[in-house]
């Protein structure tokens, strides 16, 4: 008798556990605009987020400048994780709900280089101009929210005209990665948390103080979306305090 109970209960257990699998796999998925900055922290804690939401999740990386144009080309999404200033942008166009708007963190540039290579010294402003100089190629991307730490760096440097030619501005940060993985590239300049996790590349450093310019991101949610509540249980999940040391290990600060 015992032992027919106990194979009821597991029998019914595997049950309701089976029709709780059904019920979640059959719900609309939430659609995520996400940036490349923040790629890394997400993907690992996409299992985490479904369970948070109740639902899937359909989560695609862009640059940020991407994702504006998508949203303004009225592509449907439900929530974005984006730099600050294009959420301030998009929220003046309408393209976002005045509620559920979330801060996530900052993220400060860095440069990288091929793994097992010695790190190039980029303390100080003199420093990392020699290095730029010496280097034989560099790459970052043409629209990366890290664009505007560089150019600013690179105008008060005085190294504009003779860096150009050995630039290669690439779409997106994954294109980066590649040339400096193949020893196409001698260095990337980017986002700390894209240079973290990308194989075959080092972190050699953050820049100097005097030219760093951290990025902050933040989670907002679509003023067109037909799951307000699912989007505002995702946003909350990615900008609670439990998640927050995930961002951190993966370069972004609170």
């Amino acid at each position: 008798m015992k032992r027919r109970l106990y194979w009821s209960g597991i029998l019914f257990t595997v049950a309701v556990l089976a029709v709780s699998v059904s019920s979640f796999s059959q719900r609309e998925p939430l659609r995520v605009l996400a940036s490349n900055g923040v790629r890394a922290a997400l993907q690992d804690l996409i299992p985490q987020w479904e369970r948070a939401v109740g639902r899937p999740l359909m989560v695609e990386f862009d640059p940020s400048a991407a994702i504006k144009r998508k949203i303004e080309a009225n592509e449907p999404f439900d929530v974005t994780v984006l730099t600050t200033d294009v959420l301030d942008s998009l929220a003046q166009e309408g393209k976002l709900a005045a509620h559920g708007r979330g801060k996530i963190g900052r993220i400060g540039v860095g440069v990288g280089v091929v793994a097992g290579t010695a790190k190039p010294d980029i303390r100080t402003a003199a420093a990392i101009k020699q290095e730029l100089l010496n280097a034989k190629s560099m790459t970052w991307g043409e629209e990366g929210a890290s664009r505007p730490a560089i150019d600013r760096m690179i105008k008060e440097l005085g190294v504009a005209d003779r860096l150009k030619a050995k630039v290669r501005l690439t779409k997106n940060v994954d294109q980066s990665m590649e040339l400096v993985r193949t020893g196409q590239a001698d260095l990337v300049i980017t986002l700390i948390s894209e240079i973290l996790p990308a194989k075959g590349v080092e972190f050699a450093g953050p820049l100097p103080p005097k030219f760093q310019d951290y990025v902050t991101f933040a989670a907002g949610i679509s003023a067109a979306s037909k799951n307000m509540d699912a989007a505002q249980a995702a946003v909350k999940f990615i900008t609670g305090s439990t998640v927050a040391p995930a961002f951190k290990a993966k370069g972004i600060e609170p």
